[in-house]
């Protein structure tokens, strides 16, 4: 009597990106390819995997996969939830009674934790059931990985936002001559850090950058304003979203909002620093917030990050078939004279609940920019050059002081300098 293949279950699980349907696919194209069981999907991850409710996903046409990847979200459904130990047990009973052998949780460290969880409980149950995780996160903090699917995407918006709202500065003049643009990545530097890619002279945005791995000292952080203002006469200063001084949180008391894995979530450290500059500077200054755009633009969807997602759910897939268990897929980049990355895997208890913070050779803690060192190792990621901006007048840019004034100019005779 022949075994049959074991089935195949796969969730989506915490905040979704703009690629991360690539990774869904990439796991249900490689099942599907070496011909295991039956594909099920789990309606907003392990709550709907508790309750029961699956989707066959196996009857999709390559065509309905293609759209499907191209899709921002999750479209599976995801979810927040830190699974109780009866949620749990739950979840295992529907893996042992769909005969799934292999599960695929597609999420960042909070997933990681629930993925070990899964795999600890089925080892107690005596259920042969492997469990390996797809990496994905914009905030690029997952420990034990290069880099993760989805922030590459984020970071190409980041750093198209901030070209942008320099620009728009710019223009306005003394109208509107300061912006601070706050940005997402949670407890990280990475995604604050990636508006510097599209910087390529001094007087480009951003001046100011605020990452939650350096205390901001707000006297420091007024008189780098100040002195780009006087420089520039206009100034963009981005800021990450928990951006903390040295007390903590910047601005706040009690976070707004605590999900179930602990994490705190405050109300505007860029409005706060926005209404320091004000008062200081005597000047208006905007106040950006661009919020989940960031993680589901598809117009601004890196290659490079489309591809790598892919490959990491068909990674996933195959180290399953390999015996791998308890693991998540890695991205691993290889030194070459060109960027090159591979997979591999790392053991989810070395990444549930950690937290990758920027290196120290990566941001600047006195300019409060990151370094060229950060520009190296993000620039391959956001999957291909960036726009060139060129400026009507370069005279224009080059202003004297708090009032703007400019420096008359005229074009030179031939031979002048």
């Amino acid at each position: 009597m022949a075994v049959k293949p074991a089935n195949v279950l796969v969730m989506q699980s915490g905040g979704s990106t703009a690629v991360m349907n690539r990774s869904l696919a990439g796991v249900a194209s490689a099942a599907g390819r070496l011909g295991l069981g039956r594909i099920y999907g789990a309606d907003r991850g392990i709550e709907g995997l508790a309750a029961g409710r699956l989707l066959e996903l196996g009857g999709m046409s390559g065509s309905q996969w293609s759209r499907i990847a191209r899709t921002p979200g999750a479209a599976l459904g995801s979810t927040r939830r830190k699974a109780a130990p009866e949620e749990v047990e739950a979840a295992l009973e529907q893996l042992d009674a769909n005969g799934v052998g292999y599960c695929f949780i597609i999420g960042g460290n909070d997933s990681a934790e629930t993925g070990h969880a899964l795999q600890a409980g089925a080892r107690g149950a005596g259920l042969r059931v492997s469990v390996v995780n797809v990496p994905k996160t914009i905030d690029n903090d997952l420990a034990e990985t290069d880099h993760s699917p989805g922030y590459g995407s984020a970071a190409r918006f980041i750093a198209l936002a901030t070209m942008g709202i320099g620009r728009d500065v710019e223009a306005m003049g003394r109208a509107a001559p300061i912006a601070i643009l706050e940005v997402m990545g949670r407890d990280a530097g990475w995604l604050a850090s990636a508006s510097v890619l599209g910087k390529r002279e001094g007087r480009d945005a951003p001046h100011v950058v605020v990452i939650p791995e350096t205390a901001v000292d707000e006297e420091r952080f007024l008189g780098l304003m100040e002195d780009a203002y006087a420089r520039h006469g206009t100034v963009a200063a981005v800021v990450a979203e928990n951006a903390r001084g040295e007390h903590g949180a910047l601005g706040a008391g009690e976070p707004w909002y605590l999900d179930d894995f602990g994490h705190a979530y405050y109300e505007g450290a860029g409005k706060y620093l926005a209404e320091l500059v004000g008062r200081r500077l005597g000047v208006r200054v905007r106040y950006e917030k661009p919020g989940t755009i960031q993680r589901s633009l598809s117009a601004t969807v890196s290659q490079t990050d489309a591809d790598e997602a892919e490959m990491a759910g068909r990674a996933a897939v195959r180290y399953a078939l390999d015996g791998a268990s308890d693991v998540m897929v890695t991205l691993e980049r290889q030194p070459s004279e060109g960027y090159v990355c591979q997979t591999g895997v790392a053991p989810l208890d070395k990444v549930a609940g950690k937290v990758k913070a920027m290196g120290s050779g990566m941001y600047d803690e006195e300019a409060y920019m990151p370094t060229a060192e950060f520009a190296e190792y993000a620039a391959p990621l956001i999957g291909g050059p960036l726009p060139w901006m060129e400026r009507l007048n370069s005279a224009r840019a080059r202003t004297q002081g708090r009032e703007g004034a400019r420096t008359p100019t005229r074009t030179p005779a031939k031979g002048e300098g």
